[in-house]
């Protein structure tokens, strides 16, 4: 037998009611399901419901029933344990959540049935070091890691460096560090470069620059990319769409290729690149 975790997103009915169906489904058949003690209260099944901390650790597979924002969250609670993860879409299409919902049962039981393969996706090991000197561990990231401006109608300034060594200082709204993932979100309304999500890159990407260079770069995995809150003004750091506070002057976040990616799982849904053709309505043919 198997175990499966299932996350709901926090505003949508029907992942309320397709987790009920898929989670009797399995427990019927003998299966473990946990989901997180407040989504196992939303469908009705309180005994499912296990910490945060207790959820990922054993499990076979984790579905995220939502968006990409789901997925995020499921990558998150999961990825350090080695659990692969499911994306069921039930908004509008995602780069992440590639299944839909009528898909969902079938394709548990391909998983079941050995009928996958794992697809990894790099993730950004990100940290803070403050002025003086401490470090601090954030979350890794599989989208982004985002220092942007704390105050309405100021730039900031951010000092890249790359492996230790200067790059330049950027006077802008933010610089965006991304992985091959993260280059179809908020990096790409940012007009950086889409990069395929199986590709190895940090993707470097200034926010409305102040500055005669305002070019993106596709840096080495490997490279130590340092943004540093120059100036007077403190920045705000975000991490996958969530805040990690402020950077004051001095302050620096670092970011490398994770040691652990992303699993997801891949059952023959809809691929990057037809994801990515449906998303900007392109045609075979002109």
């Amino acid at each position: 037998m198997s175990a499966f975790g299932f996350l709901l997103h926090q505003e949508r009915p029907e992942a309320v009611e397709l987790g009920k169906m898929l989670a009797s489904w399995l427990v019927d058949r003998g299966h473990e399901v946990r989901l997180l003690s407040t989504d196992a209260l939303r469908i009705g099944r309180p005994e499912l419901g296990v910490d945060p901390d207790e959820f990922a650790v054993g499990l076979d597979l984790v579905v995220g029933l939502g968006g990409d924002g789901t997925i995020l969250r499921a990558v998150e609670l999961c990825s350090d344990e080695g659990v692969v993860v499911l994306g069921v879409n039930l908004g509008q299409l995602g780069y992440l959540a590639t299944v839909e919902p009528t898909q969902a049962k079938a394709a548990i039981k391909r998983f079941l049935a050995g009928a996958y393969h794992v697809e990894e996706r790099m993730r950004l090991a990100v940290h803070i070091r403050r002025a003086d000197g401490t470090v601090h561990v954030v979350r890794s990231a599989l989208n982004e890691a985002i220092v942007e401006r704390s105050d309405l109608g100021h730039t900031v300034r951010i000092e890249v460096a790359l492996d230790g060594e200067p790059f330049t200082p950027y006077v802008a709204d933010g610089v965006i560090i991304a992985t091959p993932t993260g280059s179809t979100a908020y990096a790409m309304s940012a007009r950086g470069p889409i990069v395929d999500p199986r590709y190895l890159a940090q993707v470097l990407v200034p926010v409305s620059p102040h500055m005669l260079f305002d070019r993106a770069l596709v840096l080495d995995p490997t490279t130590l990319v340092s943004l540093r809150c120059g100036g007077h003004r403190p920045a705000h750091l975000s991490v996958d769409g969530r805040s990690e506070g402020l950077l004051e002057p001095g302050d620096a976040i670092e970011c490398t290729a994770s040691d652990v990616p992303a699993q997801l799982l891949d059952v023959g849904g809809a691929g990057f690149h037809q994801v990515l053709k449906s998303k900007f309505g392109l045609h075979d043919r002109v």
